[in-house]
């Protein structure tokens, strides 16, 4: 298989020495104990973009076949400031990172996956176009999965106790996620799209089994992971119920518009502490009670995972390989004491 590359944007960062005592014993309580690095991704127009600490790198299958490879690097605010390191702020700078990237690395497959042009090396979406799509899609997803239950339910039972509201409003709005999923799902595109989405999890899955990444080793391992995103949209909504029961203990009735800028608003901290629990999970699979838990959301991601082809998972793998080669010639050029400061990602 050929493989092509645009012309990567590939620099080896290097790290100052921390010239205070003081700075590295603030950082110590927020290193990771686990020695193994995680990487996490997405499924794009076909491909996969795969997503470590410090880049994140794209493949696609173009329409000649070939495999092209965008790599870029990332930089983190979590890397720089501890404030944005502590338990339930990192969620919300990871999910918007991962937002970040994810519109970027879909606009570029986009391209690629459509080869307009002559002899072609994909080009990029403009960035105003990426932050109109993106701001669409965020205004659109707010509008379904936020708003539009919480009014719903407040214009058809205005009388109902704090309690019976938001148990109403988020058996409606985890009802409309399974709905939204299942009907997008039919579509034939989207279809193809879960494929890479199961072959992008079935590639971490073996990386972190410690399997050799071929298309024929990885196949075997399952398209569910406790850290993918779908998972976490789930726990999003469930931890959701309690934050606004909460809220509505101590703030009592809202009308319609405060209501509104209440679902708006606490999206961030709800955000934050899902991605905990997501994070906590990924490093203790083993636990039982964790395990039973985390089965809707495992379920669930039965709707956007499919199993991918042989050739799918050569596309995942290329962008996996890709990240972890970037990774791991960073790691070597930096000091220990640089690289004790691993963020997690999103799978």
């Amino acid at each position: 298989m050929l493989f092509r590359s645009r012309k990567p944007v590939v620099r080896v960062a290097t790290v100052k020495p921390e010239g205070r005592r003081l700075r590295r014993l603030l950082s110590l309580p927020l290193v990771a104990k686990q020695s193994k690095m995680m990487y996490g991704g997405q499924a794009v127009i076909e491909g996969v973009m795969m997503r470590s600490p410090s880049y994140w790198s794209l493949a696609v299958r173009k329409p000649n076949g070939e495999v092209a490879e965008v790599w870029h690097p990332v930089d983190s605010l979590m890397k720089r400031h501890l404030i944005f390191r502590l338990p339930v702020i990192r969620g919300v700078m990871a999910l918007g990172e991962s937002l970040a990237i994810g519109f970027r690395a879909l606009a570029i497959s986009t391209e690629y996956a459509a080869e307009g042009e002559e002899e072609g090396e994909g080009v990029e979406l403009g960035r105003w176009a990426i932050v109109l799509m993106f701001v669409f899609s965020i205004a659109f997803a707010l509008a379904l999965f936020k708003v539009g239950p919480a009014a719903t339910t407040r214009l058809v039972f205005p009388h109902l106790s704090n309690g019976a509201f938001v148990l109403v409003e988020g058996a409606l709005r985890v009802t409309v996620l399974i709905a939204y999923m299942a009907l997008v799902g039919l579509l034939p595109d989207i279809r193809r799209l879960w494929s890479y989405h199961g072959a992008e999890h079935k590639v971490i899955n073996a990386y972190e089994a410690k399997e050799e990444l071929t298309p024929e080793k990885v196949e075997p391992y399952s398209v569910i992971h406790p850290r993918c995103g779908t998972a976490f949209l789930l726990w999003v909504m469930v931890i959701a119920i309690l934050v606004y029961w909460t809220l509505g203990l101590i703030v009592g009735h809202l009308t319609l518009p405060w209501l509104i800028v209440s679902r708006i608003v606490m999206l961030f901290p709800i955000a934050g502490i899902a991605y905990e629990l997501i994070r906590f999970a990924g490093k203790h699979r083993s636990n039982r009670i964790l395990k039973t838990l985390l089965a809707p959301g495992l379920w669930l991601q039965r709707l956007t995972t499919r199993e991918p082809d042989r050739d799918q998972l050569e596309v995942s793998i290329a962008a996996f390989k890709r990240v972890y080669e970037l990774e791991t010639a960073r790691a070597s050029e930096l000091s220990i004491g640089a690289t004790a400061r691993p963020i997690d990602v999103i799978a």
